[in-house]
């Protein structure tokens, strides 16, 4: 997969790099600040994109911005944001479109390399992967929802989704059997009243109607 990166501090981004390359991917672009963000963002050959959110010149929310611009040009272009805030209103814009696609993780809780990497691979099929800092944030701030029909146990299974994790890490987490986390997952798609699908295209459905988007 071939992505382009943005990340304002050289050593970070010198270390994303190598990170990111030594584990089969491609950086089309490595940039650090927004206006070279958005030129790179254009590349007919970018295929995704791991950006900070906050970069030259405001160090406000010039990548998120830039990210939900591409996902308008480009819908489902996948992105994984790295950030040390969650900025809670372009979160929910960033999710917005349902289409899945899309990452949001804090820095300083990123603590697994290898678990990160897994991230963006997932990102780039398609899928979600976010904080439980991040769903906790956008969730406090929800309206009531279908999600108010899921028992204590569903969500905690769809908590789990949201973070992306496989059904084997859910019944390892929750110490239960794989079986019964396919049972929950299977009454979270029908209380959600998600249509017939792959199964990989409804965990994303699931987790953006669970997120109010």
């Amino acid at each position: 997969m071939r992505l382009v990166l943005a990340e304002d501090h050289a050593l970070l981004r010198a270390g994303l790099t190598q990170l990111l390359e030594a584990n089969g991917f491609t950086i089309v672009a490595a940039v650090d600040n927004a206006g070279d963000l958005e030129q790179a963002l254009r590349r007919p050959d970018a295929e995704g994109a791991v950006l900070d959110v906050r970069m030259p010149p405001t160090h406000t929310d010039e990548g998120l911005r830039a990210a939900i611009a591409v996902r308008a040009e480009r819908p489902a272009f996948p992105v994984m944001v790295l950030s040390q805030y969650v900025e809670h209103l372009y979160a929910r814009e960033l999710l917005a479109s349902g289409e899945g696609a899309v990452g949001y993780l804090l820095k300083d809780r990123v603590s697994d390399v290898e678990e990160f990497v897994e991230g963006v691979r997932r990102v780039g099929a398609g899928g979600t992967v976010l904080d439980p800092e991040v769903v906790a944030t956008i969730m406090a701030r929800r309206r009531e929802e279908p999600i108010d029909r899921l028992s204590p146990r569903e969500r905690e299974v769809i908590a789990l989704m949201a973070e992306g994790r496989s059904n084997t890490a859910i019944a390892t987490q929750l110490v239960v059997t794989e079986k019964a986390v396919a049972k929950h997952i299977n009454s979270i798609f029908t209380k959600l009243d998600l249509p017939l699908d792959t199964d990989a295209h409804r965990r994303v459905r699931a987790v953006l109607a669970w997120l109010r988007l």
